[in-house]
């Protein structure tokens, strides 16, 4: 007989920033989706905005990846899941310098865990959250997925090179494994329904949520880290994209691993193809919203890369995904999710 139900997914960290707005895609996609997350960088509030996005509720427990035998347990009990989406790790490229065994244990351990238990559980495929950063300060400016992998500037990035390395290995030793890696550039902005977005726990570690807050009057003024960059305006150059449009690329790419008999990992870069420095960056938020954000120029960052922007070709032309939404739109939709966060504040 047919199976017509709908196919069932995990999103580990999915209580998180871009966790939250992949499981609204996947979900809108017409997947089951179920979300583990420790809730160590996210809030169980968040789905209440994906309810009232989606129309229903995804199924949630708390554990945390690194726990083999929670996470064994959660399997077991939620038999059938046909892929997973990892995103639960620590992602803060300054924070993992002052404390890197922090960002060793949680990256590392959790996706070991996954990947011993993907296997024992029937779980035919991995989507891995990785990053730009395992390309360091390129060469060749756009960059693409044959870049040489450098050296890492942080531990945060030594540990997506680490993971990326890990499940190269371990596809290669079980044919019965697939994944797709996906090296994101820099996700910024909201849902369009301003009911989910950026929201970390305590003082941000990245740069949009410190200019949105910093607009709202939460912070004085925001610190660039450094000015005296080979740039044009010598602040560092990054490649924006819309949060919602890098979700959109998940979907693309869970239904890939599904579909596909895919042999070895398949990796793509996951960018708008454009840099744009910090400064204008935060000259287009004032110019999109009217706000003013203060700003004092401080040193160097450790671990900081001076400009990396991608070329997104593979995805467009494998995944069928290209990012759509202007930094414009994106930025006007940061500010109206802090914007609801303020009033849902003030409401209590």
């Amino acid at each position: 007989m047919l199976d017509l139900s709908p196919d069932k997914i995990l999103v580990t960290g999915g209580a998180g920033y871009i966790g939250s707005h992949t499981v609204v895609a996947l979900m809108e996609a017409g997947f089951d989706v179920y979300v583990v997350d420790n809730l160590s960088n996210s809030n169980i509030e968040v789905l209440n905005g994906i309810e009232q996005i989606t129309g229903k509720r995804p199924l949630f427990e708390n554990i945390d990846c690194t726990d083999y035998v929670a996470m064994d347990k959660f399997f077991t009990k939620h038999e059938g899941i046909k892929a997973v989406i990892h995103f639960a790790a620590s992602k803060a490229v300054g924070e993992s310098v002052t404390v890197p065994l922090k960002y060793y244990r949680n990256n590392v351990v959790g996706l070991v865990n996954l990947l011993e238990l993907m296997p024992i559980h029937k779980v035919q495929g991995l989507v891995f959250s990785s990053s730009c950063t395992v390309y360091g300060q390129p060469d060749i400016l756009p960059v693409d997925e044959t870049a040489p992998i450098k050296k890492a500037l942080s531990p945060y990035g030594n540990t997506k090179q680490i993971c990326e390395n890990i499940i190269f290995d371990t596809v290669h030793a079980n044919n019965a494994l697939k994944s797709i890696i996906l090296r994101y550039f820099n996700p910024i902005g909201a849902h369009p329904s301003a009911l989910i977005g950026e929201l970390p726990n305590g003082v941000p570690n990245n740069l949009v949520p410190f200019v949105v807050q910093t607009a709202a009057g939460v912070y004085k003024k925001i610190r660039i880290f450094g000015d005296d960059y080979n740039t044009p305006d010598g602040t560092c150059i990054r490649d924006y994209i819309n949060v919602m449009d890098l979700a959109e690329a998940h979907v693309s790419a869970v239904k890939r691993l599904i579909d596909k008999d895919l042999t070895m990992p398949e990796v793509f870069n996951l960018g708008t193809g454009k840099g744009l420095s910090v400064m204008e960056l935060i000259k287009t938020f004032e110019a999109v919203t009217g706000m003013r954000v203060p700003y004092e120029i401080v040193g160097r960052r450790e671990g900081d890369i001076e400009q990396v922007w991608a070329n997104p070709t593979l995805a467009q032309k494998v995944l069928k995904w290209k990012a759509k939404t202007s930094v414009e739109d994106t930025l006007a939709s940061a500010w109206r999710w802090q914007q609801h966060c303020m009033e849902a504040k003030n409401d209590k």
